[in-house]
């Protein structure tokens, strides 16, 4: 990461704007080549871990059980995060008083279009898959999550008769989980790639000066995040939480070097296996985590819809910005593993309550940083969630 930022700024300083995008967009493939290689392997090791986990179970009501338990953890740490957003958004309001003249909304089209349609309809036709095969084609860990519950819910119905394809499917897991160790070793190049991308193309000191009441308003809320869930870590797990950290200390690493939760998925399912979860309830939670539980990127959502509101001068009483939140609980879990996806859902937000969605531009130049603690956040959230309901199940 530093190598990275050092290379970036040399880069910036001493070329012109042309050259420094043709530089920032090659050196950004060492970040591409390496997130591609995570998800090569991220849709056979979810369905593979899933069904030997579910099969393991062996009956419906085991499965309803910690399924219902990881819904109740997964939707009580959503509202909390969204109101943490909610609450220091209105207290600091960095979106008060931003001159609006130059606002550049050009690229803001793609995800106008993204936006477009966003409807429960959608929401619904998401998380069923058509296919399988398609399913994993795009890496869409939900849809992939629905099948692989059947699957095995149906291979534990059958009994021994299935037990040579649950033998395949664990051995094959347990493969995939090398193949994951040969492409960690790419992780500190991808990093390198990510962070030398970004600083090569934007002026830190103007940045940071610009933004410095949205991004230290930010750091504040997603400080006060991770305050909550380290306390309530340490209320559920005790003294085994610094244990925890120490195994997640990697994964939380490479998330925060190239923005992508995802890229760690691999990773954060070997280590919290290694911390001494039984393999079944990781195979189990984090899938569905990725989904469910992304507590960074939920905070971010209400703060960032509001900031936009307050750049504008739209007033949002109490009982609207509730009814935004709700909304926000539900479309958030509709979009999970489209890019930028954070954006996309603040953007269907402010459409939905009449705030321009031009307004993303504002936060787009310093979103790639913003994206950076909400990638750690996620994969803390995740971690944790896992191993509190391992231990309600006394599985750790």
């Amino acid at each position: 990461m530093f190598l990275g930022a050092v290379l970036g700024i040399f880069v910036h300083s001493n070329y012109d704007i042309s050259s420094a995008k043709t530089f920032s967009g090659y050196i950004k493939m060492l970040a591409t080549i390496f997130i591609r290689l995570v998800q090569m392997i991220i849709s056979p090791l979810v369905f593979t871990t899933l069904v030997v986990g579910i099969a393991k179970f062996g009956d419906i009501k085991a499965v309803g059980r910690i399924g219902g338990k990881a819904m109740a953890w997964f939707f009580t740490a959503s509202f909390i995060s969204l109101l943490i957003g909610m609450f220091w958004v209105n207290i600091l309001k960095p979106g008060n008083g931003l001159n609006l003249a130059n606002l550049d909304a050009t690229s803001v089209t793609d995800l106008a279009e993204k936006t477009h349609g966003f409807s429960a309809q959608n929401f619904i036709e998401h998380i069923i898959p058509k296919s399988i095969i398609e399913a994993m084609a795009y890496n869409e860990i939900l849809q992939i999550v629905i099948f692989s519950i059947f699957f095995g819910l149906a291979a534990a119905a059958i009994g021994d008769y299935a037990k040579p394809v649950i033998s395949a499917l664990d051995k094959t897991s347990h493969i995939i989980l090398k193949m994951v160790n040969y492409v960690m070793y790419f992780a500190p190049i991808g990093v390198f790639g990510a962070i030398a991308g970004v600083f090569a193309i934007r002026d830190l000191n103007d940045l940071l000066l610009t933004y410095a009441k949205f991004f230290g308003s930010f750091l504040v809320g997603i400080s006060t995040l991770w305050a909550f869930l380290l306390l309530i870590g340490f209320v559920f797990l005790g003294h085994r939480m610094k244990a925890l950290l120490k195994h997640i200390l990697s994964p939380l690493v490479i998330a925060f070097g190239t923005t992508s939760s995802e890229a760690v998925f691999p990773k954060l399912t070997e280590e919290l296996e290694r911390f001494g979860i039984k393999d079944k309830i990781v195979s189990f939670m984090l899938p569905l985590g990725y989904s469910f539980n992304l507590d960074g990127s939920m905070m971010y959502m209400t703060f960032a819809s509001i900031f936009i509101a307050q750049a504008y001068g739209i007033p949002l009483d109490m009982p609207t910005q509730l009814t935004m939140l709700f909304v926000l609980m539900l479309t958030s879990k509709g979009i999970a593993g489209v890019p930028r996806a954070s954006l996309v859902v603040v953007a269907a937000t402010c459409g939905m309550f009449n705030i321009p969605i031009e307004g993303i531009a504002l936060i787009l130049p310093i979103d790639h940083f913003c994206d950076m603690f909400r990638s750690a956040t996620n994969v803390l959230g995740n971690a944790l969630a896992t191993s509190v309901v391992a231990k309600w199940e006394k599985e750790i």
